[in-house]
């Protein structure tokens, strides 16, 4: 029987936000933006829906004079999107 998938992280958008994260310290909201493609509006809710299931932690600030907003994914973060990658292995193993 094939695992469970996380419905969180299984939106494309999510998942190349938490991809991106997995890789880096921290991403500014501009970074993720630009590195998705998405649009400002669809990208907030998205982060904010990884933010609520406790995936990333969000801080906002200022750069000089300008808002910023940088992401980082958490620990609980870091573990679900490892059993993740996991559980699309054992998909992808299935067919061989």
């Amino acid at each position: 029987m094939f695992p469970k998938l996380d419905p969180i992280l299984h939106s494309e958008l999510r998942l190349a936000v938490m991809s991106i994260l997995a890789g880096a310290d921290e991403a500014d909201f501009s970074f993720l933006k630009k590195q998705t493609g998405a649009s400002s509006g669809n990208l907030s809710v998205q982060i904010d829906k990884l933010a609520s299931a406790g995936y990333i932690s969000v801080e906002k600030g200022f750069k000089g004079k300008m808002p910023r907003t940088t992401c980082k994914i958490t620990p609980a973060g870091q573990e679900a999107f490892a059993s993740y990658v996991e559980a699309l292995k054992e998909y992808l193993s299935a067919g061989k």
